[in-house]
C-alpha cells in the first residue's frame, strides 16, 4: 500500500520517521507512563510505520526521559535530607514545587496538556522512595535504584484516549 492509499484508507499519512512532534508526544505521555512496553507505544502512535529502529528509538527516549526524571529525584531527595528532613512522610510535592515545575517544564516544555493530578503523587512518591534508601544507606550498594524503578512502574496509568488519534498531534501546534 502506498502512503496515498494508506492515507486514504485509514486517514493517517503513515510514517517510519519519528519526528519532533512524536517526540513532544512521547514527553506528554510521560505524565502518565514511566515504562510503556513497545506494545503500548504503537498503539499511541498509529501514524508510525514501526519497524525494529524506529521502536527501539521510542523505547529509548523513554529510558532518556525516566534518566532526567530519576537525576531529578536522587539530587531533590539529597537536598532534602542536607536540610535536615527527617521523615520521608514530611516531603510534600505540590504543583508549586520547584521539582514539579522543573518536571512539568522539561515534559510540556508549551504547557500544551493539563498535567494529570496523579503525576504529582507519582513525583512525591518517587522522591520520598529516594529520600528513604538514601536516608538508610542503600545508596551505597550496587544497583540500589532498581527497587525504586519498581515501585514507580507500579504507578504507571491508562494513557488517556485522545493521545491515540493521529489529529491530536497537529493540534499540539496551536497549543
Amino acid at each position: 500500500m502506498t502512503s496515498h492509499e494508506a492515507m486514504m484508507t485509514t486517514g493517517y499519512n503513515f510514517t517510519s520517521t519519528l519526528t519532533p512532534m512524536h517526540l513532544r508526544k512521547a514527553k506528554l505521555m510521560f505524565f502518565y507512563v514511566r515504562y510503556p512496553s513497545s506494545s503500548i507505544l504503537k498503539v499511541y502512535f498509529p501514524d508510525v510505520r514501526f519497524n525494529k529502529n524506529n521502536t527501539a528509538q521510542l523505547v529509548k527516549w523513554f529510558s532518556n526521559f525516566r534518566e532526567f526524571y530519576y537525576i531529578q529525584m536522587e539530587k531533590y531527595a539529597r537536598q532534602a535530607l542536607a536540610e535536615g528532613t527527617k521523615n520521608a512522610k514530611d516531603i510534600v510535592v505540590t504543583s508549586d514545587s520547584e521539582l514539579h515545575r522543573i518536571l512539568v517544564v522539561h515534559y510540556n516544555r508549551n504547557c500544551q496538556i493539563e498535567v494529570p493530578e496523579n503525576f504529582r503523587f507519582v513525583v512525591q512518591a518517587t522522591l520520598r522512595e529516594f529520600f528513604t534508601s538514601i536516608a538508610v544507606g542503600k545508596d551505597q550498594e550496587p544497583s540500589w535504584k532498581k527497587s525504586i524503578y519498581k515501585v514507580i512502574q507500579r504507578m504507571d496509568d491508562p494513557v488517556p484516549e485522545y493521545f491515540k488519534s493521529p489529529n491530536w498531534m497537529e493540534r499540539l501546534v496551536d497549543g
